[in-house]
């Protein structure tokens, strides 16, 4: 789903102020010291089911690696595009200037996910990207990457999956704003966040939400009062129970059966 489409859909969303973000101007780019090849991540991030003379290749390009504050952006919207960003560590909230000045929440990324890929059609950022934590990033250089990728099939195929998921982010984030109620939207994103975690090594049914409750609502197209009630009728249900940020999912099975939700 283009970008457009996505303004287009969200500019109903409720207002919701986020986080101030302060500026990453003074964040040094630095030679990495994991290359792809020997990174924890290979198999969630760019090199997932890579030959290995193919990721031999991505280490030749000697990407760059930034640490990015908490609070800090990464990238703005209408920047000018010339690196993907595969993230090491941290978590990072993305988000669209609405043509009525409104901010909306449109991702949420983590460890072994990459961010950027917005900027591929026009050559400029329609998002931004901040850090919800202190966070890592492989500063990736798409031009170099697209260039090695015209004579590699196996590095075309790789740049082809990294746009086939970003556009089903799009396509998933138009199903969640458009068809699903307050408590679908907010099953839907715990368990997302559930399967993503679990994927990684950490629990499945106990984890600490980087974002807060306004973030939430934003991406979910639902008010911070919306979004605190649901949590509170999913305690009450014992679906789960909540501490500010923590969340224990104490029937993570319920959840799925409540709502009939499919992780994909």
């Amino acid at each position: 789903m283009p970008i457009a489409a996505l303004k287009a859909f969200t500019v109903k969303a409720p207002v919701i102020l986020l986080q101030q973000e302060t500026s990453l101007t003074s964040a040094p780019v630095v030679a990495l010291r994991v290359l792809c090849s020997t990174c924890h991540l290979r198999e969630l991030c760019v090199p997932c089911d890579m030959s290995c003379s193919d990721v031999q290749r991505l280490d030749d390009l000697k990407f760059g690696r930034r640490r990015v504050k908490m609070g800090q952006t990464l990238y703005r919207a209408g920047d000018h595009f010339q690196f993907m960003y595969a993230i090491r560590s941290g978590t990072f909230r993305s988000n669209l200037m609405l043509p009525d000045g409104r901010e909306q929440v449109n991702g949420f990324y983590m460890a072994g996910e990459v961010m950027g890929l917005d900027g591929v059609a026009h050559d400029i950022h329609d998002s931004g990207a901040t850090a919800l934590e202190d966070a890592e990033v492989c500063v990736i250089p798409y031009a170099s990457l697209s260039d090695l990728a015209k004579s590699h099939a196996g590095l075309q195929q790789v740049v082809a999956r990294l746009m086939s998921r970003e556009i089903q982010r799009e396509q998933g984030l138009m199903m969640l704003l458009g068809s699903m109620n307050a408590e679908e939207k907010l099953a839907t994103f715990l368990l997302n966040l559930s399967h993503r975690l679990k994927v990684r090594g950490y629990s499945a049914s106990e984890f600490h939400l980087r974002m807060s409750r306004a973030e939430i609502g934003s991406y979910l197209g639902m008010t911070l009062e919306t979004v605190s009630r649901t949590f509170s009728a999913f305690q009450q249900a014992r679906l789960l129970e909540v501490d500010k940020r923590h969340i224990r999912l104490t029937d993570l099975e319920g959840l799925r059966r409540a709502f009939e939700i499919r992780l994909h």
